[in-house]
């Protein structure tokens, strides 16, 4: 049977228990295997009882120093019952310089103490009794957070001013850098806010026209590799040249926020508009431009397009090309077989092969005659041109975009020769 004898408004904060006529403390932490909650106990006297009651900061020392021990004892290991009664005594019986002098030795819970409002800089200089003078019984995780977070960037050598601080507050990047940045304006000292704005508007300036756009061989969600570089550099180039104090990890951020507000902006624009914006739906070669097309990809799965089709054929297409690509299935065709013609995407190379029909096969079983000529491709807006030029004005209208190297071995080699340049 146990009873509760003491408990602090913060449930997380350790509870006394009276437990088969002896008092215990019981704490929660870590989890079993399973990712509940581990609950430890151990014993305490009425000594101790009486300080954890009238003294947060002592009790909140105390929790620090046993949840290392609860951390090693995993997910299923005992708690060292006799490390953890050994912390009694120094920690709540015995003079704040002993206290000092124990936690120089011992493992303790940082973290834990900072988001219940030790000061840090004595904390820092070993004065842990002292730096809880003014501890809280509610916790504050974040400043704990951000006391990690600065630790971490210590390690690799930056120190934030307070522009750069206000930077990262801004983009939600203070914490965790890995995250997708946003505005948020209100997590900044309305001191600093002007300065800030003055930093996001520089990077506005510096990609004002640029895009990200789509690119359907990764995935329909994907995004232009080329395209993220070319914005992020400008915009580091624009940020660094008027702002030159901001440390590298803020400029990084800002570079990114714009990056990432641009692809936004391309998962929500139609196709059909991302083939305008790159200019794909100007007149080149309208007299030959298609009205039935066959897509097909290299598991030999197909889908028909025809011009009755509300969406235009490139649109198509590339949404075909989002919905199959994969690691094994990067080869895709796009044939009008009323033509007699086709282009053959090797999106594993970098290239393209056109086909046309030289002589079609005569009754008696011959094969049709092709002709196959190569070239090579620059990346995924080179794709979009040609497939779009092809869709427009057929095998003929792609002549002026070569070369075209009907020479597989030929082929092979200058495609070799670009790779190692």
């Amino acid at each position: 049977m146990r009873d509760i004898v003491f408990a602090r408004k913060s449930g997380w904060i350790p509870n006394v228990i009276r437990e088969d006529g002896g008092l215990k403390l019981v704490l929660g932490a870590g989890a079993d295997a399973n990712h509940e909650p581990r609950t430890f106990r151990f014993p305490i006297g009425e000594a101790h009882l009486a300080v954890i009651r009238k003294d947060l900061a002592r009790h909140l020392l105390l929790w620090s120093a046993v949840l290392p021990l609860c951390d090693a004892a995993g997910t299923r290991g005992p708690l060292d019952e006799n490390a953890a009664v050994a912390l009694l005594d120094p920690i709540l019986l015995l003079p704040p310089a002993d206290v000092d002098a124990l936690f120089q030795r011992i493992r303790w819970d940082r973290g834990r103490l900072i988001a219940h409002g030790a000061d840090i800089d004595l904390l820092e200089r070993g004065q842990v009794y002292a730096a809880m003078r003014a501890a809280t019984e509610t916790p504050n995780g974040k400043r704990a957070q951000e006391y990690h977070a600065d630790r971490r960037r210590a390690e690799r050598g930056i120190v934030l001013g307070p522009l750069d601080a206000a930077v990262l507050r801004y983009t939600g990047q203070y914490l965790h850098g890995s995250t997708i940045p946003g505005r948020t304006p209100d997590a900044v000292d309305a001191a600093l806010l002007p300065e800030v704005m003055r930093v996001i508007a520089t990077a506005e300036q510096a990609c004002t026209g640029m895009r990200i756009g789509l690119d359907p061989r990764r995935g329909k969600r994907a995004t232009d590799k080329r395209d993220w570089d070319r914005m992020a550099t400008a915009v580091d180039a624009a940020v660094r040249r008027a702002h030159p104090e901001l440390v590298d990890d803020v400029v990084r951020t800002v570079s990114f926020l714009m990056c990432s507000e641009a692809v936004d902006r391309s998962r929500s624009t139609p196709m059909e508009d991302h083939e305008e914006a790159a200019g794909d739906r100007a007149d080149s070669g309208g007299s030959a431009r298609k009205t039935i097309l066959s897509f097909t990809d290299d598991k030999g799965v197909e889908k028909k397009w025809s011009a009755d089709n509300p969406r235009t054929a490139t649109a198509e297409f590339w949404e075909f090309v989002g919905d199959r690509s994969a690691s094994d299935n990067e080869v895709f065709t796009i044939e009008d077989e009323e033509m007699g013609e086709g282009i053959q995407l090797h999106f594993y190379a970098d290239s393209i092969a056109r086909v046309t029909t030289v002589h079609e096969g005569e009754g008696g079983g011959s094969d049709p005659e092709y002709r196959v000529e190569y070239s090579l491709v620059d990346g995924i807006g080179g794709y979009r041109h040609l497939v779009s030029t092809f869709v427009r004005g057929g095998c003929a209208a792609l002549e002026q975009h070569g070369p075209w190297i009907p020479d597989a071995a030929e082929f092979e080699r200058a495609r070799r020769r670009r790779d190692a340049e």
